[in-house]
């Protein structure tokens, strides 16, 4: 099954799939998007038990994939002592940067340079440090929120593929997380800097930050952008960006400075706001 999976993952045209997805997703025809959600929510098994909204409420399918949850869904764990899991998901791989390289799965890995678009002096601060990749499946609730009181400093989008980010693909393609099409945010903090890395997949249409709105997706040109102490400093647990047909999500933090909880493992469930790791 995998592998004629990834074979067509090679050949077909992602961003065309995307775009094309995309204007569906986005529709606000009312036959075309109530069919969408119904069909999603039914073919997912998707709780809208802690939606905010009804489902008759939504404006387009996008709408609902990017649905807030009800007040109080969420509880955060002390983000004093710990570092909050930043969204729904699985964990994908959760363990310690060596040599400047990520584990993704056995005999596949990738730089934090890369991942983070060829930024060596930004990839030099977590060398030896830790990283945690989550995967937001479907179902889930695919708003991203902060781990950890930051400031943000810098975000540099990195145009590329948008192969599919489940486990299969993540087994079988090459530095996946450091190809696909993605957004580094990097954020100082009290410990030092941590990076939250919004990496796209196949049909996702866009990628959405609290500060900047909806990124220029599928785009051929690299973007950065600098920003002042102070500009945008955003709380632990508050929402930093959201998916657009959802995605991963690669959390890097500087050496010495966390643990990660001994119990989690590659195909944990986590909630966004629990305590996935110990501040040292």
């Amino acid at each position: 099954m995998s592998k004629p999976f990834i074979a067509l993952q090679r050949i077909v045209p992602h961003h065309a799939v995307s775009r094309f997805a995309g204007k569906f997703a986005g529709s606000t025809t009312p036959w075309i998007k109530d069919s969408l959600i119904r069909r999603f929510i039914a073919s997912y098994d998707v709780d809208m038990s802690e939606a905010a909204r009804p489902v008759e409420a939504y404006d387009s399918f996008n709408d609902f994939f990017t649905r807030e949850l009800k007040p109080g869904a969420r509880p955060l764990a002390d983000s004093q002592t710990h570092v909050l899991s930043p969204a729904d998901g699985a964990v994908s791989q959760i363990g310690r940067i060596t040599e400047g390289r990520i584990f993704q799965a056995k005999g596949r890995e990738f730089t934090a340079a890369q991942l983070l678009g060829g930024d060596a002096e930004a990839a030099e601060k977590f060398a030896g440090g830790h990283f945690a990749t989550i995967y937001l499946s479907p179902k889930d609730y695919h708003r991203v929120h902060m781990p950890a009181e930051g400031d943000l400093r810098s975000t540099r989008y990195v145009p590329g593929d948008l192969f599919s980010v489940n486990q299969v693909t993540a087994e079988n393609v090459d530095g996946l997380f450091a190809r696909n099409e993605r957004l580094a945010c990097l954020f100082d903090c009290a410990r030092g800097s941590f990076a939250s890395v919004m990496v796209g997949a196949m049909i996702v249409a866009g990628i959405e930050t609290v500060w900047g709105g909806r990124e220029a997706a599928h785009s051929p040109e690299a973007r950065e952008f600098g920003f002042s102490s102070g500009t945008h400093k955003l709380e632990a647990g508050a929402e930093m960006g959201r998916f657009f047909l959802g995605s991963t999500v690669v959390l890097l933090f500087e050496p010495g400075t966390l643990e990660w909880d001994s119990a989690l493992k590659a195909g944990d469930s986590v909630r966004m706001g629990q305590a996935i790791g110990r501040w040292l």
